[in-house]
């Protein structure tokens, strides 16, 4: 996990919410009786130390719940083949969902690829004169299966690409940044597709808007943060005005029985905290790793090889609403999820402590080129490509 990196404010909270699952599971018997031991480490955001992380680990665990970003995954998932290990990945590249490379990983969530066609289709929808686009993305399966999704949405849209930024940004280069916000606003797009940190994307945001820059703005999921959007935030006026994301997941004020239950369990084990969406990742990567051990019980298999075969056997996880349901067993194209939330900031709520900074516009969402997108690998080929 990166607990201290770049993304670590929002995986923090999805740790505690994998531990807050747990300690219920255990508080009412387990697994028939087998209680679940987490094993921990901080990453930093940094391959090598996940590598090596992964390495102490490998023969102490029965699988690993959670494995932070796309580079990381990647750079264990040969190891994890090797070794016939389970792995929940806590990232959204499409090539989770391609049986090419996801034989011991359980991807869950709309892919990077997916998700840019959905709301970049739902952003021409609510805006029809929408025409032009400019990408702006990191490097690697993070960045780029995101910016293909968007070229693949404006194509199938027509929309003009009048600045691609892919893979142009890192979180290191100021200059960089900055260049990438000149750029912004001298091609003055109707809408920028950005994925990035939520760090870089606040440096890019705010040097094109101070240069007059008052178009639309969305990206991958994880390159948004509440904190945008907080009462003492300097821009959470004009983000709440001209930004939106999806969301793999209901929000806090979501509704559905799944976000309720899930919620009720988070204020009774953790009182203290506050509302925020991520929690709730942490608990639907659990509810898959419970599926699966609970099967691989009722096989009588236990082993890291019986929690795998149990796990690629799951036809359906359900979370009741929480997120969209799950299957495991079919082709790419039919397993693959398209399914997601649209979502806007909302400041208000977040103030107000009724939400967690962002509530759902539009739920249960798939645009018509995403539903009618065929699905045969990743968008991002690894490498390059």
């Amino acid at each position: 996990s990166d607990l201290t990196g770049p993304f670590s404010p929002l995986v923090g909270a999805i740790v505690t919410g994998q531990e807050v699952y747990w300690e219920e599971v255990n508080a009412n018997g387990g697994i028939n009786g087998l209680q679940v031991v987490l094993e921990i480490r901080d990453t930093g955001y940094v391959v090598d130390n996940h590598v090596q992380m992964y390495d102490e680990l490998k023969d102490k665990v029965v699988a690993f719940g959670h494995s932070t970003g796309s580079p990381h995954t990647v750079a264990i998932n040969p190891q994890l083949q090797e070794d016939g290990i389970l792995a929940i990945p806590l990232t959204w590249y499409s090539g989770w969902s391609d049986p090419a490379i996801n034989s011991n990983l359980l991807p869950h969530g709309a892919p990077y690829c997916i998700e840019a066609q959905n709301v970049i289709g739902w952003a021409v929808e609510q805006n029809p004169d929408l025409s032009t686009l400019a990408i702006v993305s990191l490097p690697g399966d993070y960045g780029q299966d995101s910016a293909a999704g968007a070229k693949i949405a404006a194509e199938a849209l027509g929309l003009e690409i009048v600045y691609d930024g892919e893979a142009t940004v890192v979180p290191t280069d100021e200059a960089g940044l900055a260049a990438a916000a000149d750029a912004i606003v001298s091609a003055n797009p109707d809408m920028v597709w950005i994925t990035t940190t939520p760090t870089m994307f606040g440096a890019i945001f705010g040097q094109a808007l101070a240069k007059g820059y008052q178009g639309l703005w969305s990206g991958a999921a994880p390159t948004y943060n509440p904190a945008f959007v907080a009462p003492d935030s300097p821009i959470k006026d004009v983000v709440a005005a001209t930004t939106f994301w999806g969301s793999y997941y209901e929000t806090w004020s979501g509704t559905s029985p799944g976000t309720q239950e899930a919620k009720a369990l988070l204020l009774e084990r953790r009182p203290d905290i506050t509302p925020f969406d991520f929690y709730f990742e942490g608990m639907i990567e659990a509810k898959i790793m419970h599926e699966a051990l609970l099967k691989a019980y009722e096989n009588g298999d236990l082993t890291q090889a019986g929690v795998l075969a149990a796990a690629k056997s799951l036809e359906e996880v359900d979370f009741n609403g929480l997120a969209p349901n799950e299957t495991y067993v079919g082709d790419a194209n039919s397993t693959v999820q398209r399914v997601m939330n649209i979502i806007k900031p909302d400041p208000e709520g977040l103030a107000a402590g009724t939400s967690g900074g962002t509530v759902i516009v539009e739920a249960n969402y798939t645009s018509a080129n995403a539903a009618a997108y065929e699905f045969t690998g990743a968008c991002y080929v690894l490498g390059g490509g």
